[in-house]
């Protein structure tokens, strides 16, 4: 039996400062469409601009994993993250009136409190899961981590960490299935030792930090002048070192919190893949630039093994606009309509589908002796299928023209040639504002992709 995608049921909202500039923070978790994934809305900025949640758009790993997106950044996601994926939800739009997450208690604990009370909502389309089919191991030898990931028939994973500390020792954590994340590892928190917490204040971080929202471990002896001052940088009235070795500021909620904290950031960092993974997952002194380096070893064999388009063609089907339907919303006639069908379409995404035919009055000028569909005309065709959702956005289409205004990050992979279907999938990467419509389109021929590129449009009304 299929595993649905889940959203939540309701919009939730959390409040509260970010742990590195000390501002308030007020976050929303929203409802979003099948296939959305995680995305961050900035709507303290013009135009609310979208940072989506994956592995290639984490920038900085320093303090925490900050993603950017078209020069907007979202710093210290991990915690938020783990939520999400701890609670098997796979489409939320997060809105932030800052740029970082509020840092709660240290822990993921209070976000999966916030959805749970939400609601999680079971939706219509399947849960894709990278499932890891063989052995695939890392090494980070400037941090001394080592990660593998092993063959299991759902997610596990396992954490051991050792800083050569009396007061830590060595310490190990595992979760065994994805469903005791609540309860075993949510509500630990972060740890930081001693000289760490001092080197931050000096270069002006963790200024929404205050004692609540870390374990602090000793790791050097301290004068009493040392404790006093210490207490005053917090606004506590007094601080004191516990003889396990940790500062007074709060209590182990378990005997292997540390630990358990690392697993809960491997959680965080490995839903940046955009996908849950079937598999154990096993790390040794795992940090946020070994986890995103791990997790892009583990994104370059999912796109190795992806087979072809997430929609799947079938001839026989009745396609949801035909050539003549096409025809009537859109401006272009042949021969420069170049999209034969549109397969699907929702409120994010849409599907062509063009046959490229050896009669193509492009080839008799292109290659005649050996004909290739010509590259701007494979981008003209993908803008087209994206005219069509576009054009669907509005209630009188048929008052509107669609006006390409930028091209980005275009690749050509293969070529298309006589015989060819193509079909192009397009999907919205930000809410369309004041008629900009920008999407990321996929062109693939079967399996494979042969063209992708981002596309934006504007809807300008006719005169």
């Amino acid at each position: 039996m299929a595993t649905l995608q889940h959203t939540i049921a309701k919009p939730v909202t959390v409040s509260g400062k970010g742990l590195h500039t000390g501002k308030t923070v007020t976050m929303v978790f929203n409802p979003a469409p099948e296939n959305h994934g995680f995305r961050f809305r900035r709507t303290d900025l013009e135009g609310q601009p979208i940072v989506h949640v994956d592995v290639s758009n984490v920038v900085d790993v320093s303090r925490g994993t900050t993603l950017e997106e078209n020069g907007v950044r979202i710093f210290t996601v991990e915690h938020t993250l783990a939520a999400l994926a701890g609670l098997e939800i796979d489409n939320v739009l997060i809105d932030l009136d800052n740029s970082e997450p509020p840092i709660m208690d240290g822990s993921s604990g209070a976000f999966m409190d916030a959805l749970l009370t939400a609601g999680v909502k079971e939706q219509k389309e399947e849960r894709k899961f990278f499932e890891i089919s063989e052995s695939i191991s890392f090494e980070d030898k400037e941090k001394d981590a080592t990660f593998m990931a092993v063959p299991a028939d759902e997610f596990k994973v396992t954490v051991m960490i050792d800083y050569n500390s009396p007061v830590l020792g060595t310490q190990h954590a595992t979760l065994n299935q994805i469903s005791d994340f609540k309860d075993e590892i949510s509500t630990s928190r972060t740890f930081c030792f001693l000289h760490e917490l001092e080197h931050l204040l000096k270069q002006n971080l963790i200024k929404g930090g205050d004692l609540d929202n870390a374990i602090v471990v000793v790791d050097r002896v301290m004068n009493d002048e040392e404790i006093d001052h210490l207490a005053k940088l917090f606004n506590k009235p007094k601080v004191k070192i516990e003889r396990e070795g940790i500062l007074n500021n709060v209590s182990l909620r378990h005997s292997n919190e540390p630990a358990r904290h690392k697993l809960l950031d491997v959680v965080g960092d490995l839903a940046l893949l955009g996908m849950p993974i079937k598999g154990h997952i096993v790390a040794t002194k795992p940090g946020h630039a070994s986890n995103v380096a791990f997790a892009k070893m583990i994104k370059k064999q999912m796109k190795e093994k992806k087979s072809g388009p997430m929609f799947k063609y079938d001839p026989n089907a009745t396609p949801l606009y035909d050539t003549k339907k096409i025809a009537s919303i859109l401006p272009h006639k042949p021969p420069f309509l170049l999209v034969d069908k549109i397969l699907s379409m929702d409120q994010e995404h849409v599907v062509g589908l063009k046959n490229v035919t050896m009669n193509e009055p492009f080839f008799q000028g292109h290659f005649p002796e050996n004909p290739v569909m010509p590259g701007v005309l494979q981008i003209e065709a993908m803008a087209q299928t994206g005219g069509i959702f576009a054009l669907n956005t509005v209630p009188d289409p048929e008052n509107y023209w669609t006006y390409f205004i930028k091209i980005d990050n275009v690749k050509f992979k293969k070529m298309v040639v006589p015989g060819d279907t193509l079909i192009f999938e397009l999907q919205l990467l930000m809410p369309i504002r004041r008629g900009i419509c920008h999407m990321k389109g996929i062109a693939y021929v079967g399996d494979q992709v042969v063209t992708e590129g981002e596309l934006m449009a504007q809807l300008v009304k006719k005169s």
